[in-house]
């Protein structure tokens, strides 16, 4: 299966099981009773109760009127400064992948045009070899230096916020500027989505103009996400993602203006002392698919000699039947 649709199917999957947890978490708590056995009780008693208590202390800690959603800005700012240093080293690892990208796009087109005119399994299975050879003779991987580990770190951290507000009637009843903690925000969620987005169209500028394409659909995947999980839970929730919005904005612009340019002025050096190698030409293109034609053309020759053959031997057969008819009536 294609790399780029095993990332998406990955992302789909954290989705589904986020969504499935808080769905299930959500029946569970329509009378805002804690569950205290099978999955979802253990949930709670290894990830809500410790949330819980540490907004609660976080909110006596701030004191006012919107304590408790300052207590969620606050431990959400702390969790995604935590991530940051992950977040940074694998931008950074997919910023280098895109620069390198751009030494050995001509011969990724030449194998990509190449496919579209390849005739038969076997040609084409020689040009896809081709592409997997380049990236591997270059030390590149298919992957582009992305991956979930962030978003799987959250997981714990998104539904451990979601159980503590569902499943006290403190958090669960405090408001944040007059928006109830404890359910559904359309506003909240509407921000926090604009923020993933200003974020996605910011990483498209540092990409080159021929990979933007194929980056638009993974890109556009995170806001989206955001909105949808943030419509299913509590304001609470939407608040995280919030303020995770804010921060990898502010990270956004330290890729864009600062590793970035690091990065780029490193890979022209790396690039100049060890250039790319070079593993497709046109003439090894040409050289499969007229092998292919000849191919072809050779097994057609071929059926079209064995249909020949067969007709030759069909009407002799039909002659040596005439001729065996005329004989017997001569006898008679």
């Amino acid at each position: 299966m294609n790399k780029k649709y095993v990332k998406y199917l990955s992302v789909l999957s954290l989705v589904l099981v986020l969504t499935l947890v808080l769905t299930g978490c959500a029946q569970g708590s329509a009378n805002l009773h804690a569950p205290t056995s099978g999955p979802y009780g253990f949930i709670y008693k290894w990830l809500g109760i410790p949330f819980q208590n540490l907004i609660l202390k976080t909110a006596q800690a701030v004191g006012g009127k919107n304590a408790y959603a300052w207590g969620i800005v606050i431990i959400s700012f702390v969790v995604r400064l935590i991530l940051v240093p992950l977040s940074l080293n694998q931008q950074y690892k997919s910023t280098t992948q895109q620069e390198k990208m751009r030494a050995i796009q001509p011969q990724l087109k030449m194998v990509q045009e190449a496919q579209k005119k390849a005739k038969g399994p076997e040609a084409q299975q020689k040009i896809s070899g081709l592409m997997m050879d380049v990236y591997k003779k270059n030390n590149m991987s298919l992957t582009g230096g992305l991956g979930c580990l962030p978003l799987l770190l959250q997981m714990p951290i998104l539904i451990g916020i979601y159980q503590a507000v569902q499943y006290s009637k403190q958090i669960g009843a405090a408001t944040f500027l007059s928006i109830p903690l404890g359910k559904p925000s359309m506003l909240i969620a509407i921000i926090a989505t604009l923020f993933y987005l200003v974020q996605g169209w910011m990483s498209l500028q540092i990409v080159p103009q021929e990979q933007r394409k194929q980056m638009q659909t993974m890109i556009i995947m995170s806001p989206m996400m955001t909105f949808f999980i943030s419509l299913i839970s509590t304001a609470a929730l939407a608040l995280y993602f919030l303020v995770g919005g804010i921060v990898i904005v502010i990270q956004q612009l330290i890729t864009n203006y600062i590793v970035t340019p690091r990065i780029r002025k490193s890979t022209d050096a790396e690039l100049a002392k060890n250039p790319v190698k070079v593993v497709v030409t046109q003439e090894l293109i040409d050289s499969i698919l007229n092998d292919s034609t000849t191919t072809s053309s050779a097994s057609n020759a071929t059926t079209s000699t064995n249909s020949v053959a067969k007709e030759e031997k069909t009407e002799l057969h039909k002659n040596i039947r005439e001729l065996n008819k005329g004989k017997q009536k001569r006898d008679k």
